[in-house]
């Protein structure tokens, strides 16, 4: 087998509506609506599906929650851009700017939470 890449994740969250807002305005995710009122996130070439805690949809993970993903996301934005940008809307910036190791290379990297408290990794490449 040879994997090539991730096409998308599943965000379990509180709020849907509070989510999409969120990535909508923050990252500058858009919203897709697709299935039977089903909901996701789609930034370049991949997609968050949103699903509603306690009501996620099968097969899903053993032990969905919200709160408890970790995701790295690549910007082409640089990072002091990106630091304004937070700054304008109001999202505390846990850490950074920090240099990190990601999947291809060195990182500079500023890291938020989402409104249910995923740690959210806003990187560009060094």
């Amino acid at each position: 087998m040879e994997l090539e890449a991730i096409d998308h994740m599943v965000l379990t969250v509180r709020d849907i509506p509070a989510s999409v807002a969120f990535y909508s305005r923050v990252p500058g995710m858009r919203e897709v609506v697709f299935g039977e009122n089903r909901h996701a996130l789609a930034f370049g070439r991949c997609k968050l599906n949103l699903h509603q805690a306690g009501r996620a949809f099968e097969p899903k993970a053993a032990h969905p929650a919200p709160g408890s993903a970790a995701l790295c996301l690549l910007a082409r934005t640089p990072i002091a851009d990106i630091v304004r940008h937070l700054v304008a809307h109001n999202v505390a910036i846990e850490e950074g700017p920090v240099e990190r190791t990601g999947a291809q290379g060195p990182l500079l990297s500023v890291y938020v939470r989402d409104p249910d408290g995923n740690l959210i990794e806003l990187s560009r490449p060094l």
